[in-house]
């Protein structure tokens, strides 16, 4: 006997989704496209269904080429796993995120973020002058394309020289994709964890 199933006669799988706005869903209130979206989502490396999933799965179709776009973005990046991280703190940070900021200050600490890079971003302040050079470069091609809506002539130069044409469209990625998540999750007003405290207070 086979054993495969039909996708209707799968067992369903386990998860907890969160929402504020938008109310949580659960299995048996999901479409076939959403079905098949959290399946996609939960057999990749995330494995979980925290986060913006819950708000995405709202359009099915949408949701399901964001979560692939995003599982590149996360786990398929040209840029070391620190950088990247750095990319997705700062729009964090930008957008005042309190989860996204939350879930990934801990993954950025793990890949070997400095915290006193880590803190300043948070608070706002200027960032430590003893920066990696690969460093320095994410943080300035970062801050200048969310600050000014495009990077000087000599930041782009130093992006391409460090991490090539692909690794600048690779930042951009990442930049684009969780400026989505951190969108979703401010107009649902996704809650932190029971337990968890916000760590971003409003920039002046």
């Amino acid at each position: 006997m086979s054993d495969t199933f039909p996708e209707k006669m799968q067992p369903h799988p386990e998860f907890v989704m969160r929402g504020n706005r938008f109310q949580a869903l659960t299995w048996d209130v999901m479409s076939p496209e959403q079905q098949a979206m959290t399946r996609a989502v939960l057999d990749g490396k995330r494995g979980s269904m925290q986060g913006p999933y819950n708000v995405l799965l709202r359009s099915p179709e949408v949701g399901q080429l964001a979560q692939q776009f995003g599982a590149q973005t996360r786990f398929n990046s040209s840029l070391p796993l620190a950088l990247n991280e750095l990319a997705i703190l700062l729009v964090a940070r930008d957008w005042t995120a309190q989860f996204v900021w939350w879930a990934h200050r801990r993954i950025a600490e793990e890949a070997g973020l400095s915290p006193a890079l880590i803190q300043a971003i948070a608070k706002g302040q200027t960032v430590p002058e003893d920066l990696l050079p690969d460093v320095k470069v994410v943080h300035r091609f970062c801050s200048e394309l969310l600050r000014h809506k495009q990077v000087s002539d000599a930041t782009y130069a130093d992006a391409v020289s460090h991490f090539g044409e692909r690794g600048v469209v690779d930042l951009m990625a990442t930049m684009s994709y969780y400026t989505l998540v951190c969108m979703s999750l401010n107009v649902d007003g996704y809650p932190l964890p029971d337990g968890a405290q916000a760590e971003l207070a409003a920039l002046v």
